[in-house]
């Protein structure tokens, strides 16, 4: 069965599509319009995920949905209602977008397809008008996408973000081939909308020190490694988590938790505000996942939501709990809801003991389009670009061992916020002003060094990897102490509090990309490469090959690699 899954909202839209269980191509529609973090109906992510499979329109089976914004023309009016809307609307001069649970609640319906026109909406994608449309809860996608990838029989399922239908958290719990909610799904609907976020806590500090919230909070992450948690106690105090692992606040409302934080950061020492939201955000997930796990006896611990994009946080669930394994899905913000939503709607046609008996692990997440077959042509044909003669891997660590810094484009494109090889800069760890060098070029303002990647048969001896953290750190989704053998070698991966995000990579999944640091080792006799995402500031990952050559011509970069070979500016 063929399915079309789409996430529509404010920011982080995108488009994945299934064949049953297997996912054949998911993209951000972000990397399309190349504007980041892009909302609203993702018509380009749409047309990209069936031409990457070569999929027609005509064979999709089933379209998800997640509850989010949609043009008011999607939805059925009622009565008085819809002349208020069409004044609104010729007022406005434009069409204005509505939030699904929003209406919903006013509405006083449980049921998204009571207020939504699906045929009309399966009419605009161009979709037959009689397939199924089918509306997936926030939080349980997010769980679901992480939990699917395991192979787990007992686990706590923990998701966190900003919010998502109604709520910010959800709990549940897979145990005796049961798959138990605690908190967060449907029920919570209706219900009036706790004020408890601690994401929404963490974008508005990051908001009040000057960054862009839903966008920067990873600048605040790594700052808080040059600060003090001086204001720890006074943010903390407004959180509680109760015996069931519930994290409540004493906040009136969102407006007074934004004010109080703008408040409490005024004056302050950057680093200092960032150490501090990052020290309860620590303090209080960590209470609240160790009380769940020791009254339901998990063993594991799998994590989505965009707070779980939070690498220390995610270091520290997996140490100071001893769980046996953590997984975090590796498109934890919504961007990732495309995935766990189509999961979502084969749990709900299949049952559980058939889709638990589905599940597998992650190899890898490629799941854009490949433009091998063009990329090569892009890139020679350019009067200001010259091929490199001999072989690629052995020229680009030539230029590597040099100093330069280059990227690979390779094979089809990662989904999530992480570079993991297919569009990545690499670089030499030795010198650790690459860092300033490379910022400067890509004009990022950045505290955390470039993330490091690893041939798995060298892992253990570099990074902190553990049977814990190993599966998390072949998606870059956690940290790990960096072995004090190897800090003062590879200084440019290394954070201030001697830490790294390190992404383990496998032969046979990445050819090229791991080719290019087996030979960078014996070169150099340095078991590790930067790898930092292929793009500039502000800007999507690299998505095409015109997008590649600008960015050689801009200077981005020294050299781009391919698997036919290397190309630099003349």
């Amino acid at each position: 069965m063929l399915i079309l899954s789409v996430h529509a909202a404010a920011h982080d839209s995108a488009a994945a599509l299934f064949d049953d269980y297997e996912l054949l191509a998911a993209v951000q529609q972000e990397r399309m319009t190349r504007r980041k973090g892009d909302g609203g109906i993702p018509l380009a992510a749409i047309a990209e995920v069936l031409a990457t499979a070569g999929i027609e329109r005509g064979q999709v089976e089933a379209l998800v949905l997640t509850r989010a914004h949609y043009p008011m023309r999607f939805f059925r009016h009622f009565g008085p209602y819809k002349r208020l809307e069409d004044r609104l609307n010729r007022s406005f001069g434009k069409e204005r977008a509505k939030d699904v649970v929003l209406e919903m609640a006013r509405m006083g319906v449980g049921d998204a397809g009571v207020l939504f026109d699906g045929p009309r909406f399966l009419a605009h994608l161009g979709l037959r008008s009689h397939i199924p449309v089918f509306f997936t809860n926030h939080h349980f996608a997010h769980g679901l996408s992480a939990l699917f990838y395991t192979d787990w029989d007992d686990a706590l399922i923990y998701t966190a973000d900003g919010c998502g239908d109604n709520v910010h958290y959800s709990h549940r719990v897979l145990k005796d081939g049961n798959l138990t909610c605690l908190f967060g799904d449907d029920r919570w609907l209706a219900r009036k909308r706790r004020v408890d976020s601690l994401g929404l806590a963490y974008g508005f500090t990051t908001q009040a020190l000057g960054y862009r919230m839903n966008r920067h909070e990873g600048k605040l992450t790594g700052l808080a490694a040059f600060g003090q948690p001086v204001l720890a106690a006074e943010i903390g105090r407004h959180f509680k988590v109760d015996e069931s692992g519930l994290i409540d606040s004493d906040f009136a409302s969102d407006k007074s938790m934004r004010t109080e934080l703008h408040a409490l950061a005024e004056g302050r020492k950057p680093a200092d505000v960032a150490a501090s939201i990052q020290a309860v955000l620590e303090e209080k997930v960590l209470a609240s996942v160790q009380r769940l796990l020791r009254q339901h006896r998990a063993r594991h611990l799998a994590l989505a939501g965009v707070v779980l994009s939070n690498v220390r946080l995610n270091r520290l669930l997996c140490e100071a709990t001893g769980i046996e394994e953590i997984f975090i899905f590796p498109g934890m913000g919504d961007e990732g809801l495309v995935v766990g939503g189509a999961l979502e709607f084969l749990l709900d046609r299949d049952g559980l003991p058939t889709w638990l008996a589905r599940r597998r692990r992650l190899t890898d997440i490629y799941w854009g389009r490949s433009h091998d077959d063009t990329i090569d042509a892009v890139l020679g044909r350019h009067a200001r670009v010259t091929r490199l003669p001999g072989d690629p891997v052995e020229t680009a660590v030539t230029l590597l061992g040099r100093g330069e810094a280059g990227a690979i484009y390779d094979g089809r494109m990662e989904f999530g916020p992480r570079a993991l090889g297919a569009r990545s800069i690499l670089a030499s760890p030795a010198d650790a002003e690459i860092n300033r060098r490379m910022n400067a070029r890509l004009q990022r303002t950045e505290f955390m060094p470039f993330a490091p990647y690893v041939l798995a048969e060298d892992a253990e001896s570099v990074f902190g990897i553990t049977s814990a953290n190993v599966y998390a750190a072949r998606f870059m989704t956690i940290t790990t102490s960096v072995s004090e053998k190897w800090r003062p070698r590879i200084p440019a991966v290394v954070h201030v509090d001697g830490t790294a995000r390190p992404q383990i990579v496998a032969k046979d999944a990445t050819p090229l990309y791991a080719g290019i640091l087996r030979a960078f080792k014996r070169a150099t006799g340095l078991p590790a490469l930067v790898n930092t995402s292929f793009n500039a500031h502000e800007e999507p990952i690299i998505n095409s090959p015109d997008e590649c050559l600008r960015a050689l011509l801009d200077d981005r970069i020294d050299f781009a690699v391919t698997r036919r070979g290397v190309y630099r500016r003349c």
